[in-house]
């Protein structure tokens, strides 16, 4: 037999692969199809060719080492980088350096597989992982370009890449959200996009994934209107049902044996959902409900009236001598509250870490510091401006939203402050969003088709995004037709991951085994 290998171009999997290809009489395979990730180095290549070219058919870069989780959402799947990067012991140095290449290199992938060469830039401060990721970003793609298959040197499209730390959005990460997508994967324990649930008794498990019509048109939606939505589909097949089934002539039976399996496979789309939506409920009514008024009040600084919150501690003691509430929820309420307040004062912290008995948690609170968030002392800047969208339809429980979409607004209207936002290349792609086709592409008639050669708004956020912020990057684009967003990062956040994770900052980590080729 022939066999397929695709595999990263690094030593370890291109040794692997040799092994399979020892000599003449050794040959595992009759002849190899070699696919890679990314990129193969000289150095590797020539080792292949020199080991064993003959039995080689075909050896191709795909560009393809990240994961394209939806439509408009990739990760490069690499959770550890969130330590790496935000963590502050100087021992870390050279495995942060390795990590910053490797996700340079795949978002040089990204960008290649969506044909485009952006103009790079990066939110500045507080910290400066976005600048140094953004320059590697920058020199990548200039010699990804210089040596592409038809080495013709391709001039910047008109897209733009923002790179964004972590820090630049505490609220949204820690806020109980009531997007059906959003709560879902924050209330139940859904792992690798797996729902397990019961229904007649017994155990089954369902996939949350975009071959779901049904998922893709609801997860969106505010659980309110998911609620209304499903009982409504559920009738409406029901009913068609009922209308074929009175009709006993050949024919219809026909078309209704047709039917039958697509039936079927609607009706369990449709009792998956339900479930999901009543499991979510069944979280919220108890606790969740009342915290969610208090999180939205301390995030926004306005009550539901649109008062100001003149006393953001009153707000938050409720919450704190709650029995019902556990520990992760409080410590979310504390850190909405100091978000709220822009940093607080050292005894200020330990009064209400005391209070709550959440000594063993507090640097769950105290590590954000490292993202660039103040906590201790309060900070004398000036919180960003936030865009003012009292105007816009919401739910009294879900007023926030993420500062991500009034950065892809600003940046799609070409609002975006230069200083605050310094580009990386000298030759910054013409962005002024109207959707401008780039010379080397030729317009073409159908939207869908006109929205590919339309400009791109490519974002990757380091250490994480949450599912509200994956949200805004698709509403955004159903907004401004004329620009795509397409929204990245590291991993995708969960609030109660996310902590986890920031718990463990200030600890040592025994050296991770993702730095490529140790």
């Amino acid at each position: 037999m022939k066999a397929l290998y695709f595999i990263s171009p690094t030593s370890k999997s291109v040794d692997c692969f040799l092994r399979d290809f020892a000599s003449k009489s050794e040959n595992k395979y009759k002849a190899a199809y070699l696919y890679f990730t990314d990129f193969c180095p000289d150095s590797l290549f020539n080792k292949i060719k020199t080991s064993c070219s003959k039995s080689i058919r075909r050896c191709k870069e795909i560009n393809i080492s990240f994961i394209p989780l939806e439509s408009q959402v990739y990760t490069l799947d690499v959770p550890d980088a969130f330590y790496y990067c935000y963590s502050p012991d100087p021992s870390n140095a050279n495995g942060k350096d390795a990590i910053m290449e490797a996700m340079a290199e795949q978002i040089v992938t990204v960008c290649a597989t969506l044909d485009e060469n952006p103009g790079v830039r990066y939110k500045s401060k507080p910290l400066d992982n976005a600048s140094k990721l953004a320059q590697l970003v920058e020199k990548k793609l200039e010699n990804y370009y210089k040596i592409d298959e038809k080495s013709l040197i391709k001039g910047k499209t008109h897209s733009q890449l923002l790179i964004i730390d972590r820090g630049f959005d505490p609220v949204s990460t820690v806020l109980h959200e009531l997007t059906f997508q959003a709560m879902a994967y924050d209330l139940l324990p859904i792992e690798n996009d797996t729902y397990k649930y019961k229904t007649d008794g017994k155990e089954k498990e369902a996939v949350l994934e975009e071959d779901d019509d049904l998922w893709v048109r609801i997860r969106h939606r505010h659980i309110a209107v998911v609620l209304e939505e499903i009982p409504k589909l559920m009738k409406e097949i029901s009913s068609t049902k009922k209308a074929t089934e009175g009709k006993t002539s050949l024919s219809a039976l026909t078309q209704l044996m047709k039917k039958m399996p697509h039936f079927r496979k609607q009706i369990t789309k449709q009792v998956v959902h339900l479930n999901l939506a009543e499991d979510c409920m069944n979280k919220f009514k108890p606790n969740i409900e009342k915290l969610c008024k208090t999180e939205q009040d301390l995030a926004l600084g306005t009550d539901a009236e649109g008062q100001k919150v003149k006393d953001s501690m009153r707000v938050l003691l409720p919450v704190l001598l709650n029995k019902n509430h556990d520990n992760y929820d409080k410590i979310r309420a504390i850190l909405l509250y100091i978000f709220s307040i822009n940093g607080t004062t050292e005894e200020n912290l330990d009064r209400l870490i005391q209070n709550v008995k959440i000594e063993n948690e507090s640097d769950m609170i105290r590590n954000w510091s490292y993202l660039g968030v103040p906590i201790v002392p309060p900070s004398q800047q000036s919180k960003p401006l936030r865009k003012d969208r009292s105007a816009e339809e919401t739910f009294q429980l879900s007023r926030w939203t993420p500062f991500i979409k009034d950065i892809l607004e600003d940046a799609i209207d070409n609002r975006l402050d230069s200083k605050e936002w310094p580009y990386c290349s000298q030759c910054p792609a013409v962005w002024n969003g109207s959707g401008a086709v780039s010379a080397r592409q030729k317009p073409r008639a159908s939207y869908l088709e006109d929205r590919k050669t339309g400009s791109k708004l490519i974002v990757f956020v380091i250490g994480g995004i949450t599912y509200s912020e994956m949200r805004c990057a698709y509403e955004v684009s159903q907004a401004h037709k004329s620009c795509e967003v397409i929204i990245g990062s590291t991993h995708i956040l969960t609030p109660k991951k996310l902590l986890d994770d920031i718990k463990m900052l200030n600890k040592s980590k025994d050296k991770l085994s993702f730095i490529k080729d140790e």
